[in-house]
């Protein structure tokens, strides 16, 4: 029986990368973005290049518990993956004493609750299973303070230590948990900034890491793992 992965904002950057990475290896794909066509195109494209997999791409906006509710079941329906990557995501700058008004009920609700509901809706098989690798996608904005991290920055802290506990939990039911902590890497976020691209990280090397971590033996987790620009953050 295949192996599954569900990389939760599949269609752009890392999420991307890191679908592709397990489909090169035969991994089924669960994924969800917002933008329908974007989903299309990814699905498209996936199941021409690697014919043997299964693709299930679902229209989801993970801001939002209702749709975090039917991606769920939409993808149970399927099978419970064997890998789950946390990786939706949404950065807007600013302080927190003075960003605008709303900014951290939607960060809040992308980046950390987003993990939370869609974690908990899959834990469960996962410890009936006695198996499973969760990733979470944080940022090295969860280890560091800098300006204009905002809300943002708050978002990456609690995910960590979500993250963490979360590991605490699960690691008696065989179950693994690892922090991806990355530092700037080359995305659509970053495009038209005055910066060469030779600055960035590239989205497939944090994949290659997430898959690296994936295929220790079953005696050994990468409990957090801290990815930088070799010429330090940006």
């Amino acid at each position: 029986m295949s192996k599954s992965i569900l990389v939760t904002g599949g269609t752009k950057g890392i999420g991307r990368a890191i679908i592709e990475r397990f489909a090169s290896e035969g991994f089924d794909i669960f994924t969800c973005a917002r933008n329908t066509a974007d989903l299309k195109a990814l699905q498209e494209e996936l199941q021409a290049k690697y014919r043997d997999i299964q693709v299930l791409a679902i229209q989801a906006d993970l801001s939002k518990k209702s749709d975090v509710t039917r991606l769920i079941s939409e993808v149970k329906a399927v099978a419970t993956p064997d890998v789950l990557v946390n990786n939706t995501g949404v950065f807007l700058p600013g302080a927190i004493h003075n960003e605008p008004e709303g900014n951290f009920e939607l960060m809040m609700e992308t980046n950390l609750f987003s993990a939370y509901y869609v974690t908990r809706g899959f834990a469960e098989d996962m410890i009936a299973r006695k198996s499973g690798h969760i990733f979470s996608l944080g940022s090295v904005a969860g280890l560091t303070a800098y300006p204009n991290g905002g809300s943002y920055a708050v978002s990456k802290w609690a995910m960590l230590g979500m993250t963490k506990c979360l590991r605490e939990e699960l690691k008696p039911h065989q179950i693994k948990v690892t922090s991806i902590l990355a530092g700037a890497t080359y995305t659509a976020s970053w495009e038209g900034v005055d910066l060469p691209v030779e600055r960035f990280m590239k989205a497939t090397d944090v994949a290659e890491s997430v898959w690296a971590a994936y295929n220790l033996s079953p005696q050994s987790v990468v409990e957090e793992l801290v990815i930088r620009p070799q010429l330090g953050d940006i």
